[in-house]
């Protein structure tokens, strides 16, 4: 029973911490003149670069330099190939190339 009420407590610190920092970055955001969309992006970026991050700390913490390299180079990979994947499933790229320039 215990069990439940850490993962009730957890997920109600969750929203609670989200919202704050979803608040609070709405806020600076504006402060500084940003795009609705830009702030938006700003905090999805950082929500998802988050447990990379957790993962990097804790691999620093426990001096375990192979798996903090590991988590850094394997995020980027994914993150090239799932974007490029995306890029591809949804359409081509037109490139505009510059007048003089051969293919």
């Amino acid at each position: 029973m215990s069990a439940y009420l850490v993962l009730l407590g957890g997920l109600a610190a969750l929203l609670v911490a989200g919202h704050l920092l979803v608040s609070g970055a709405v806020l600076i955001g504006r402060r500084f003149g940003l795009a609705p969309t830009v702030i938006g992006l700003t905090i999805v970026a950082a929500g998802t670069s988050a447990p990379e991050l957790a993962v990097f700390a804790r691999a620093i913490q426990a001096d375990d330099t192979e798996l903090a390299v590991g988590s850094v180079v394997g995020s980027n990979i994914a993150n090239v190939l799932l974007v490029l994947g995306l890029v591809a499933a949804l359409g081509t790229v037109r490139l505009a190339l510059q007048p003089g320039v051969t293919s």
